[in-house]
């Protein structure tokens, strides 16, 4: 029988407690990585997380994007050729609403087509719009105020409208007055539209003389400013007869949304520059 010495029970002890520290310190330092490691993926959530109506994801805002509406004021935009928001015009409910006159491009009587207050070259612009039962309505682009003109003198136009309605979606040529096409000049296709009352995204695209439409996600028509092709194109349309230098399309110029007295709305409307 070993019989145990003060000293060897005193070292017994030193061990003992040697080696449960170090399995308390060991299960410690996994729950602080395991905990270290849960809230770096919350933050990460946080980050990813989706933006609400009006807003700009962390990742938008990592790329350059700009919001054009807040989604509460009108900061920005004023009337084409005027100084102040017309009254033909409203922010309700998160959005920009057209307020329908009845009286198509005649308007109300401070009504007219908006713009937002600066110029913009080469860019990436993203809106979301609504269109009423019958309604007409469109989105220029480079375009330019020139007094007592309307802007759809100096701008392309991607149209809005309600197709299954409105009698320009039976105008024109090849459907090249229905939502999302380069108004009376190219038609969309796919020509994917959702139906008066319900919410489409539309998304345009120019850089340094190529533009693209997008709707609903997809690309339905591209085409190249200034070249012989672009101007043939328009010399075959209405635009002429309108302006003889219509076909000359500035290289920067206003975003535009037109009243043509029906309702609309628009919300999301965001750029990045290019």
């Amino acid at each position: 029988m070993k019989i145990l010495t003060k000293k060897s029970i005193a070292m017994k002890n030193i061990i003992y407690f040697l080696l449960t520290s170090m399995m308390i310190f060991a299960i410690s330092c996994t729950g602080g990585r395991k905990k270290s490691v849960e809230v770096t993926e919350e933050k990460q959530a946080e980050v990813e997380k989706p933006a609400g109506p009006n807003e700009l994801a962390s990742s938008e805002k990592a790329e350059g994007w700009t919001l054009l509406f807040d989604g509460t004021t009108n900061t920005g935009w004023r009337g084409v050729n005027k100084d102040h928001f017309p009254a033909g015009w409203e922010v309700v409910d998160g959005t920009l609403h057209c307020k329908g006159s009845g009286q198509g491009e005649a308007g109300s009587e401070d009504g007219g087509d908006i713009l937002y207050n600066k110029e913009f070259s080469n860019f990436h612009l993203k809106i979301d719009w609504k269109i009423g039962e019958g309604g007409n309505s469109g989105i220029f682009y480079l375009g330019k105020e020139v007094e007592d003109w309307p802007i759809y003198k100096t701008a392309p136009e991607f149209q809005i409208l309600d197709n299954d309605r409105h009698i320009d979606s039976n105008l024109g040529k090849d459907g090249n007055r229905k939502a999302a096409s380069l108004y009376d000049l190219i038609p969309a296709n796919p020509q994917n539209t959702k139906p008066a009352g319900e919410w489409n995204s539309a998304e345009i695209l120019v850089y340094n003389g190529t533009v693209v439409h997008k709707q609903n996600g997809e690309t339905v028509l591209e085409y190249h400013l200034w070249t012989d092709d672009w101007k043939n194109l328009v010399a075959d349309s209405k635009f002429p007869a309108l302006n003889p230098d219509w076909a000359e399309v500035a290289k920067s110029g206003y975003i535009a949304l037109q009243d043509h007295g029906d309702d609309v709305w628009f919300k999301n409307i965001k750029i990045k520059e290019l």
